[in-house]
């Protein structure tokens, strides 16, 4: 199973997740090991906890 990164990874520290994917530290560190189903239970999940895109961090232009 692919991984849900987005390659946009800040992290919400009150959330405990990537803005981009949604993940917590644990589950980005343990994805490699992890087997499918748990992998899958975790994508599943993700559509309820993802920030809304008008909350995630903004960095600016340099």
């Amino acid at each position: 199973m692919n991984s849900p990164c987005t390659q946009r990874c800040d992290y919400i520290a009150a959330d405990n997740q990537c803005a981009g994917c949604g993940r917590t530290l644990i589950e980005i560190a343990q994805w490699g090991s992890l087997s499918d189903a748990e992998r899958a239970r975790i994508m599943a999940d993700l559509r309820h906890r993802a920030p809304a895109d008008d909350q995630l961090p903004r960095h600016p232009r340099r």
